[in-house]
């Protein structure tokens, strides 16, 4: 029970890195904000995060729902508003969502690329922000994780759009280190590698490609959401609680096996 009464906000928080990091707090005894976009939910549903509400309910802890695009800063102070009223404070946020719609670089639409820079990095920065507020407010510290991606550190031809953000969410991770450490609030990021998730479902439908990832991957498989469960529960519990600034690499080794 790493996480017994602290209150954990996800955004992205209905499906894959998002809704297994949700769980995994839960299980470590935490109280959950469950941010999502009814509009992006793969299955048309009006609620694409009551299963998650429900399975965290199931454990017995609490949950409740925080929906909106984090694109719209109103979204980051709604989130953290909601924790407050619902639980009295907050505690740790995890900040995950995102989006990669692949594409080409040379006939990239200005659209795309707007969308992408507003939902990962300015996304991230709207509910960061509202939620450090927020934790100076209470004077007690915190613990503030961006879900980076091992993408900050390398490029990749179809997500030119993409790897600046995470870059930014990286960097911005970093910063935020140094300006909120005095205030107690610890601010780290995982950079998770190749994890099957909806996002990129598509481009690893194929085989070939599935298969040059394994083999590059030293642990000799793909990542699965759950796999970020355990390193975001260690940066939120207080066994981190002098770990600062720092980028934590979930990617089976794929990072630096450079044969």
């Amino acid at each position: 029970m790493l996480l017994e009464g602290k209150v954990v906000a996800v955004t992205g928080g209905s499906r894959g890195i998002g809704r297994a990091v949700a769980l995994a707090c839960a299980r470590e005894g935490a109280d959950v904000v469950l941010n999502f976009l009814v509009s992006g939910a793969a299955d048309g549903s009006a609620n694409p995060g009551q299963e998650v509400i429900d399975a965290i309910r199931g454990m017995g802890r609490r949950a409740i729902a925080a929906e909106g695009d984090v694109a719209d800063p109103a979204t980051g102070t709604a989130i953290v508003t909601g924790a407050v009223e619902a639980f009295g404070k907050l505690d740790v946020l995890v900040s995950n969502a995102g989006i990669c719609p692949f594409h080409t670089f040379l006939d990239m639409p200005l659209d795309i690329m707007r969308r992408t820079v507003e939902v990962n990095l300015f996304g991230t920065f709207y509910v960061v922000q509202a939620a450090a507020n927020q934790m100076v407010r209470q004077g007690r510290g915190g613990s503030i994780i961006g879900v980076s991606s091992v993408s900050a550190l390398v490029g990749g031809a179809q997500q030119t759009h993409y790897t600046p953000t995470k870059a930014g969410i990286h960097s911005l991770m970093q910063s935020c280190a140094i300006a909120l450490g005095p205030y107690g609030i610890r601010c780290n990021s995982v950079l998770p590698g190749t994890i099957g998730t909806d996002i990129n479902k598509e481009d690893l439908s194929d085989p070939a490609k599935r298969e040059y990832f394994s083999k590059r991957i030293p642990l000799g498989r793909l990542g699965e959401p759950d796999d970020l469960g355990g390193p975001v529960v260690f940066l939120a519990s207080d066994m981190a609680q002098y770990v600062n600034g720092a980028a934590l690499l979930v990617d089976g080794g794929l990072f630096v096996n450079l044969q």
